[in-house]
């Protein structure tokens, strides 16, 4: 089941249910779509009540990715939080971190009774370092914790809840996105900033969409449970590369981190250790938040 707000594609919008549609379908796969508002609950519980009639009650997999603060973080690029309108939160998180919660409610309640089942939130290291503004990070961070407190009640009943963490994913609007703001410099993004900028180490969505089947598949996955994983490093684990063969390095590799920060290494990125760096080490540097 394939959801979200717009069907068909627009001059102002991209990435429409049909066009996504169309992609599944490419890659071998099969679509049901379904019109929904995730800013809209009743619409949320009623695809999920269609999906209880359809499938007899059987539900595999809840990816929670609908996301409505693109263009209100356009808006506000740049802009310390009191310049920006207080609306600006609800932007961020209302299709977002609390969209997420609801869809994972009527998820749980069909994934319960069968004890099996697995929930997918996907969140950004912006939970862990400055990237976008206040309202994106909060947001963030409150999708990893949503996750791992969903894990802790989720768990005795066989049903997985994990946080995702992708790369850089050059989703059609993130690439416009970056386009338009001139990502690096001074975001304050840091290393990951730099790299949005020169398109270095980014990710396509069907690398994650792959790490997540491989996750959907995994006997042992409950083992995950709670815990923020990233796409880089659960596609080295289960042996999953991206749409041309490449397999990016993850947001804490050596690999990734040094060519990030000293550019003109990136054309030799292969030759240096892929190795993970300790989050410690991270959060003093390259991936810590600007201190005042």
């Amino acid at each position: 089941y394939l959801t979200g707000r717009t069907l068909t594609a627009t001059d102002e919008s991209v990435g429409s249910l049909e066009e996504t549609a169309e992609a599944v379908s490419q890659a071998g796969g099969v679509a049901v779509l379904v019109q929904v508002d995730h800013s809209d609950d009743d619409q949320v519980r009623a695809l999920f009540e269609r999906i209880e009639t359809e499938q007899a009650g059987r539900l595999d997999l809840l990816v929670n990715n609908a996301y409505a603060g693109v263009s209100a973080l356009k808006a506000a690029y740049g802009k310390p939080f009191w310049e920006a309108e207080p609306d600006f939160w609800d932007a961020c998180n209302n299709v977002g971190l609390r969209s997420h919660y609801v869809a994972s409610v009527y998820a749980a309640r069909l994934m319960v009774p069968q004890r099996r089942g697995l929930i997918c939130t996907l969140s950004s290291w912006g939970g862990l370092s400055y990237i976008f503004g206040v309202p994106y990070g909060v947001g963030k961070a409150a999708c990893d914790r949503m996750a791992a407190d969903m894990a802790v009640e989720l768990k005795k009943y066989q049903v997985t809840s994990l946080s995702i963490w992708p790369g850089i994913v050059g989703t059609e609007l993130m690439t416009q996105f970056a386009a338009e703001m001139g990502l690096g410099g001074n975001s304050g993004g840091g290393a990951q900033a730099d790299s949005s900028k020169s398109n270095y180490n980014w990710e396509t969505p069907l690398l994650t969409g792959r790490v997540m089947a491989a996750l959907a598949a995994d006997p042992e996955v409950l083992r995950r449970a709670g815990q923020v994983q990233i796409v880089a490093e659960l596609a080295r684990e289960y042996g999953v590369v991206d749409a041309d063969g490449h397999r990016p390095a993850s947001l804490r590799s050596l690999r990734f981190v040094l060519p990030s920060a000293v550019p003109g290494l990136q054309p030799h990125a292969d030759l240096v250790p892929d190795i993970e760096l300790p989050w410690p080490f991270l959060l003093l540097g390259p991936l810590g938040s600007p201190k005042a």
